[in-house]
């Protein structure tokens, strides 16, 4: 089993980190790269959008306004939507670079064309896997797409597969998500990863996470143990921040932790071919049981069901040979508690 290929969703938390640090956002989207590519993560995530094709000015918030005060969907994107191509290009050229993969959503049909030489995947998000016509946009560019499906219900991630399919796409992944910013642990509903592994077995399935980490990152171990193939997390560089994406992100040591369990988890499921490893091969002789003789057996003489016990170690004759043992004659004279061995009998 290999360890999941995890992303972490920087999305637009730069913005916030650059004011904080007094830097250029493109400063700050590089060092969240870096970050990301020191941790082990395989990809970082932006998002690529303008508020004025994303939202109307009137879109309400469905976020935590105590967290994240905007009281618009346009007002929030509108902080954040000053970089264009020539940016994500840069950022995708330095993340290369620095041995991790590159993707930013597109959230308009604008983005989508100039990201499809920049990004080694296609992300939709859960809030346009409606856009049917965006994501039959999306899937003729035949690139692979990752599909979050939070707020969805089968028949609508059903049509949206066909929808990629009939484009071209061949290469789909659907990752469970819950459109909840953040999910609360008993909303998770992590059981939906075996739910979708079980309807689209073609397809490769994984979980886009808005849990708050805990301090052992059990939320992602355990959409692993599930069968999560991708792990999408929000990432940051400063959890206390305020704004939208970082009281539910997780930062570089909580993926660390992340990326160590998930190669933890790998080491201690091994394999599935059960045999006897070499560990066990003297455990399996010295803790496994032979026939011993109960009294001293004659030569000569008939061994019966009472002259027999089975003990440790099993370097013997097997209990599992009781029936054969029983009648036959002792060769030689056999001591009490003697391992029995074929060539006494």
């Amino acid at each position: 089993m290999n360890k999941p290929y995890l992303i972490a969703e920087a999305g637009v938390n730069f913005y916030d980190t650059a004011r904080e640090l007094g830097i250029s956002p493109l400063e700050a989207a590089k060092i969240y790269i870096k970050e990301a590519a020191q941790a082990g993560i395989d990809c970082v995530k932006f998002q690529s959008y303008k508020a004025d094709t994303i939202a109307s000015k009137n879109s309400p918030a469905y976020w935590d306004t105590t967290k994240e005060t905007c009281k618009t969907q346009y007002e929030l994107f509108k902080k954040f939507d000053s970089f264009g191509e020539n940016e994500y290009k840069e950022l995708s050229t330095f993340a290369h670079a620095q041995g991790i993969d590159f993707c930013s959503t597109p959230f308009d049909y604008y983005s989508a064309d100039y990201l499809e030489d920049m990004v080694d995947f296609y992300k939709i998000s859960s809030s346009d896997l409606l856009n049917y016509p965006f994501v039959r946009h999306i899937g003729s560019k035949k690139k692979p797409v990752y599909l979050s499906v939070g707020a969805s219900y089968l028949s609508e991630i059903d049509e949206a597969v066909r929808i990629l399919k009939e484009a071209g796409c061949d290469d789909i992944a659907l990752l469970h998500c819950v459109l909840s910013y953040p999910t609360l642990p008993q909303n998770a509903n992590l059981l939906i990863i075996k739910t979708l592994k079980n309807i689209f077995t073609d397809l490769k399935i994984g979980y886009s996470d808005h849990v708050a980490p805990d301090p052992t990152m059990i939320t992602l171990s355990t959409a692993f143990l599930l069968g999560a193939e991708i792990i999408e997390k929000h990432f940051t560089l400063d959890k206390t921040l305020p704004g939208n994406d970082h009281y539910h992100a997780g930062d570089p040591h909580d993926f660390k932790i992340a990326i160590s369990n998930f190669n933890y988890i790998c080491e201690i499921l091994g394999s599935s071919e059960k045999t006897v490893y070499d560990c066990e091969i003297i455990p399996r002789r010295e803790a496994r049981r032979s026939l011993v003789a109960t009294r001293t057996i004659k030569c000569g003489e008939q061994i019966t069901l009472n002259d027999l016990m089975p003990k440790r170690p099993g370097c013997g004759i097997s209990p599992k040979y009781t029936d054969i043992v029983i009648g036959r004659t002792a060769r030689v004279e056999i001591p009490e508690d003697t391992i029995l061995t074929w060539g006494m009998i």
